[in-house]
């Protein structure tokens, strides 16, 4: 199985290669640098594609495109990094605690709208484009078993959160949501293009809301994120077997 592993930044993609125990390097196109940890069970290629939903795009759509270019088509495609984690409230109820971990079941682009005098209204409302990509189920239980995660929406936001009044919007506008981040709806546009399945994986480094760098746990975070790699190619595996166990009784 090859898994494209997407990141913001490079200490993102190195603490998902810390769960290996090598990683060799190699350029895309566009001088991209990709960290390979070689399978079996899972060989994963790690991209840090850079912040932001376009950039995300980007970096996702031009691996993407060399692997299927080469013959060697990824399997799946995992946004991952550290994130904002929203508190408890009835809105986002049982919120994500700095130290946890989150697996997307829905990845949704939380500021691509419009401000209208009725409030804010997602393109899709506007008659084009999509807000929400929806991960395979079982995958996204599997994954959150594995890593003892959370399941719920991640939102994808252009400016990251720093007031109480933008967390409850949100919160209302996105009931159950546990994380944002910056980049899942950009590597989730990429991987719907290609027909690639998606996944979205949050490990809490800060609460959303008023800017407190004093309380982020970025280093636990990225442990954290190691530790969740340590556990996907088993997860992967058991579940691909699963899935193909129920196409042929």
């Amino acid at each position: 199985m090859r898994v494209l592993v997407v990141t913001a930044v490079a200490a993102e993609r190195d603490a998902v290669c810390a769960a290996a125990q090598s990683c060799d390097e190699a350029t895309l196109p566009g001088g991209y640098p990709l960290r390979r940890v070689p399978g079996p069970p899972v060989a994963f290629d790690v991209l840090a594609a850079g912040v932001g939903p376009a950039a995300a795009a980007a970096g996702t759509a031009t691996a993407l495109t060399a692997a299927a270019l080469t013959g060697a088509p990824y399997d799946l495609v995992v946004s991952a990094g550290i994130g904002g984690g929203f508190p408890p409230g009835p809105g986002s109820s049982p919120g994500a605690p700095v130290g946890s971990v989150v697996v997307a079941d829905a990845i949704v682009a939380a500021d691509l709208g419009a401000e209208t005098p009725d409030g804010f209204a997602p393109v899709t409302e506007l008659g084009f484009g999509r807000v929400l990509h929806r991960p395979e189920e079982a995958l996204v239980k599997a994954v959150a078993a594995a890593a003892g995660a959370a399941t719920g929406p991640v939102v994808t936001v252009s400016t990251v959160t720093g007031s109480a009044a933008r967390t409850a919007e949100l919160a209302e506008r996105h009931p159950g949501v546990l994380a944002e981040a910056m980049e899942g709806f950009g590597v989730a546009e990429a991987a719907a293009a290609h027909g690639v399945p998606v996944l979205e994986i949050r490990t809490v480094s800060n609460a959303v809301g008023p800017r407190d760098r004093g309380a982020w746990r970025i280093g636990a975070a990225l442990a954290a994120l190691t530790g969740v790699f340590r556990t996907l190619p088993g997860a992967l595996t058991s579940a691909t077997r699963a899935a193909g166990e129920s196409h042929h009784p």
